[in-house]
């Protein structure tokens, strides 16, 4: 047996020498001649130098594959040429040496691969295999990138290059890379290196990372309350970066009313009124356009809009009442603030600015017009008294105010001023010449009287001898004033000692005190004078009082029990006679009340307690009975 080593790479025509056979005989037994068994890569080539020296050499004939043969075994058989031949072998056992002529190659050519955008750092996208029919050194596989791959995807991908595993190392985005072409190559470590290919075709796909985008492309602001229905208030645009469903996009506008969205083309939006505004109820409204992609789950925006509503002059000024009661006392300075009137307008700016003026009204008499008497403050709604007033020339003012806004067109209100003159004791009381010119009420009598500045004087005639209480005149006496300023007193200012007279203190008769003597002498001067009765109205007002802290302490017993809260202050109610002789009951009930002998008088306030109402009930506007509110 031999054994031969040759490179696969040697070409073919090369030649190994071998070792001749030997024969111990002599002549034609010694004659050798050589034979190699069939094979299709080598030869037997055999020279003979001489008679007794021959070589012999084998001769490859194909080149060699180590890959496909690693190893050939022949037989070199030797026969000499006697009769019978005998024969000798040997086997040449062959090792095909390796050679780096392989180069790495890969199961697939193409490997498609198929990632979310959100897929982990680290994650394994694949594990490539290359493999390489040499061996030793020539069979070791380096894997990584081609020279034509560019930095950015090598921020993004790992190839390890023992393992052959592919690994993402940054952050993927759909939106901005849909699909990569990786080239990869797998290099042997022969001493002419040798290397394969390979693409892996990877696609990103879509996951719903992006939410909706909405901007505002338009927006006309400030909206007039008196827009039509359908105006453009904004246009929008609404945007999705993600893809498919997840960059369908759906809208909506919260609060659902007064304003709606329109879609005008795929992702743009039109803002616009569907319901009537009212700058004076909302002036301002706070819009939020809703977005919502139709991912899983669902990513949402909102874009927040502030509508301003511009005013249009639709509010007409209301007075705070539409009739006011003012009252005045009589001969108040020329100038002096007698009421003021206030009348609102909702609207702003110049549609919202209210001027004041004064209608034409007529007093009680109807002899003068209201002009003649006040004026109104076009600014601030202050009645002003062009003159001193006079209870007895007048006694009831109506007239009109009116207030007008400054828009355009402008608009107006009205209310009714009732100015009622309340009297003062500004006229001392004048005596009236007796009845029928005569000298006195008695029977029988006789007397003169005449008048002065200061008063009347009047005779009047008496007996000796007369009983006490005796009339002998009667004192009549007005006053042009009213109610407490007319109620007259008589007193008599006698000289000292016990006077022989006297005058009755209210119905003014002048009666004799005693018997009448004739020390008394023949001729009395009496002086009697007619004053306002301050006592009596001091009088009424105490009994008043008392009257009114009996109501109280009344209600307030029949109250307390059944009173679900404590009792606080509450609208305050007016029973009080006006100036005209009738009473007013909380401005909305009237009752007459008759005075003896005369014109109704406003001789009484009382003024009920504040109770709040019984729990669960709510206040009405039903009449009281007048029995309730006065007793007598």
């Amino acid at each position: 047996r031999k054994n031969l080593s040759i490179w696969e790479s040697s070409p073919p025509g090369s030649r190994f020498p071998l070792e001749g056979a030997s024969d111990a005989d002599i002549g034609a037994n010694a004659q050798l001649s050589y034979k190699l068994s069939p094979n299709e890569h080598f030869a037997l080539e055999v020279k003979s130098k001489d008679e007794k020296k021959t070589s012999v050499a084998l001769v490859l004939t194909k080149a060699l594959d180590r890959e496909a043969v690693a190893e050939h075994r022949l037989l070199l058989t030797a026969s000499d040429g006697g009769r019978p031949s005998l024969s000798g072998t040997m086997e040449l056992v062959i090792s095909v040496l390796d050679v780096n002529d392989n180069a790495p190659e890969f199961n697939q050519s193409v490997y498609n691969v198929k990632v979310p955008e959100n897929v982990t750092v680290g994650t394994l996208l694949l594990r490539l295999t290359a493999t390489d029919n040499d061996e030793g050194m020539n069979k070791e596989i380096s894997y990584g990138f081609s020279q034509s791959i560019s930095d950015h995807v090598k921020d993004l991908f790992m190839m390890d290059p023992k393992s052959g595993e592919l690994r993402i190392i940054g952050r993927l985005d759909f939106e901005d890379v849909q699909s990569y072409d990786l080239e990869i190559e797998a290099s042997d470590k022969g001493n002419a290196l040798l290397t394969g290919y390979c693409s892996v075709e990877l696609e990103v796909f879509d996951v719903n990372d992006n939410a909706p985008e909405v901007w505002v492309t338009s927006l006309s602001v400030p909206v007039a309350e008196d827009a039509p229905l359908g105006t453009v208030v904004a246009l929008l645009s609404v945007s999705d970066r993600d893809s498919g469903s997840n960059g369908r996009v759906r809208c909506a506008v919260w609060p659902s009313s007064p304003f709606g969205l329109v879609s005008t083309f795929e992702g743009s939006y039109s803002l616009v009124l569907r319901e009537a505004l009212d700058r004076e109820r909302v002036s301002e409204y706070e819009v939020e356009v809703r977005a919502e992609d139709g991912g899983t789950p669902p990513l949402r925006a909102r874009r927040a809009l502030r509508v301003p509503v511009s005013d249009v002059n639709d509010n007409a000024p209301a007075f705070a009442q539409a009739v006011y009661t003012v009252l005045a006392r009589e001969n108040n300075a020329a100038g002096a603030e007698l009421a003021r009137v206030w009348a609102r307008d909702p609207d702003e700016a110049g549609n919202g600015r209210v001027s004041y003026s004064l209608w034409e009204g007529a007093s009680a008499s109807g002899s003068r017009s209201a002009s003649s008497y006040v004026s109104v403050d076009a600014e601030s709604g202050r009645v002003w008294a062009l003159q001193p007033l006079d209870y007895e020339e007048l006694q009831v003012l109506q007239f009109e105010v009116r207030a007008v806004d400054a828009g355009e067109p402008s608009l107006s209100g009205n209310a009714t001023v009732q100015l009622f003159v309340v009297d003062e004791n500004d006229n001392a009381p004048s005596l009236l010449p007796p009845a029928g010119g005569g000298a006195g009420p008695w029977a029988g009598g006789a007397g003169e009287s005449s008048s002065s500045s200061s008063g009347w004087s009047l005779w009047a005639w008496a007996s000796w001898g007369s009983p006490a209480g005796q009339v002998v005149a009667k004192i009549r006496a007005v006053d042009a004033d009213s109610g407490y300023n007319a109620w007259l007193r008589y007193e008599l200012q006698e000289a000292r000692g016990k006077g022989a007279f006297r005058v009755g203190l209210y119905s003014g008769e002048v009666s004799t005190a005693r018997a009448l003597e004739e020390a008394d002498g023949p001729r009395q001067t009496l002086l009697i004078v007619a004053s306002t009765n301050w006592w009596l109205v001091v009088a009424i007002c105490a009994v008043s009082s008392v009257f009114l802290l009996a109501v109280v302490l009344y209600a307030a017993s029949r109250w307390s029990p059944r009173a679900s809260v404590q009792s606080g202050p509450g609208p305050t109610t007016l029973v009080c006679a006006s100036e005209v002789g009738s009473w007013s009951y909380s401005q909305r009930q009237s009752r007459s009340v008759c005075v003896a002998e005369g014109a109704g008088k406003s001789d009484l306030m009382v003024f009920s307690p504040n109770f709040p109402p019984p729990a669960g009930s709510t206040p009405k506007e039903t009449p009281q009975d007048p029995a309730a509110l006065l007793d007598t």
